[in-house]
Order: structure tokens, then sequence, then C-alpha cells
């Protein structure tokens, strides 16, 4: 019962979303047309600034993995990491995830391909995933499309918030499987 209810919800909320928002429109007298074109005039200039701030992550991102610094790194960590449970495999996660998503997704991919579904590493990644953000790709993004040049501390705390999600992670995983 439970499942058809959630079902018929996740089937019908965004036409019902988009119904409403078409049917307010029209009840206030908004030009809907015109309005959509002009938010996705204003849209693709947002992408255009911001194509310089996501170059630069993509080239970061290729030269240390194509450097060596990752796999450097988890080596490094992987003694220390070792003794709360946490498998050298994961490391490279923990480090790319605030650069970019998709990075870590496709390492992901390479940990769940390689050591299967039901390893503790997998699953330890995924919810490390998922528990943490894209800090830089935020910043760069959301602060670029709208000019914020200083940063304040929206970096440290982004950062901060990783680190707490990562460690939030590898406690769960601990307690849970």
């Amino acid at each position: 019962m439970f499942n058809s209810i959630m079902n018929f919800i996740s089937l019908w909320a965004l036409p019902l979303i988009l119904l409403i928002i078409l049917t307010m429109g029209l009840i206030k007298k908004v030009p809907l047309y015109e309005s959509f074109t002009e938010g996705a005039k204003d849209g693709f200039k947002v992408s255009v600034n911001i194509i310089p701030y996501l170059v630069a992550i993509i080239v970061a991102i290729s030269m240390l993995r194509a450097s060596g610094i990752i796999e450097m790194c988890g080596n490094t960590l992987a003694p220390i990491l070792n003794h709360f449970n946490v498998p050298a495999d994961t490391i490279p996660i923990m480090l790319v995830r605030s650069l970019s998503g998709s990075a870590a997704i496709g390492i992901f991919s390479d940990i769940a391909h390689n050591l299967g579904p039901d390893n503790y590493a997998t699953t330890l990644a995924a919810v490390m995933v998922g528990s943490s953000e894209t800090t830089f790709y935020v910043l760069a993004v959301y602060f670029g499309a709208v000019g914020i040049k200083k940063l304040r501390y929206a970096l440290i705390v982004g950062l901060l918030a990783d680190l707490i999600g990562i460690i939030a992670a590898v406690s769960v995983c601990n307690l849970m499987f």
C-alpha cells in the first residue's frame, strides 16, 4: 500500500508542480512564454560567465590524476586510515570529492567494478560520495556566477563540512557494516 502511494506521488509530483505554476501564471496574467525566454537568456549568460571556473577545475583535476599525486597521497595515508577501518581504495574519493562530483563518481565506479557491490570499500565509498559536497565546484560556479571574488570563510566551512561528512560516513559504515 505504502509503495503504491509513493509510486503515485513520484509519478505525478513534477507534472502537478508544473501545472500549478502555469495555472498561477495564467491567473496572475504573467506573460508565460516571455518570462520563460527571459529566464533562459539569463541562464545562458550565467553559463557563459562560469565557463572559465569550470575549465580551471577540470584542468586541476586532470593534472592531479595524471601526476599521480592522488595515488601518492592515498599510499601515504593508508597506514593511518587502516587503523580506522578505512580501505585504501576509498582514499582517492576523499581527496577528489571536494573538487569534482563526476571525478568522484568515476572513482566510485572503478571501486564498485573492481571490488563488487557487496564489498565494504564499495559501501563506504557510496556513503562518502553521498555525504559530502563538491565544495570547490560550488564555490567556483555559484560565487563566480554572481561575481563574488572574496570567499572569506566559505571555503574553510565547506572543507570542514566535507571532513565531517567523511568522518560521519566512516562512523556510520563501521557501526552498520
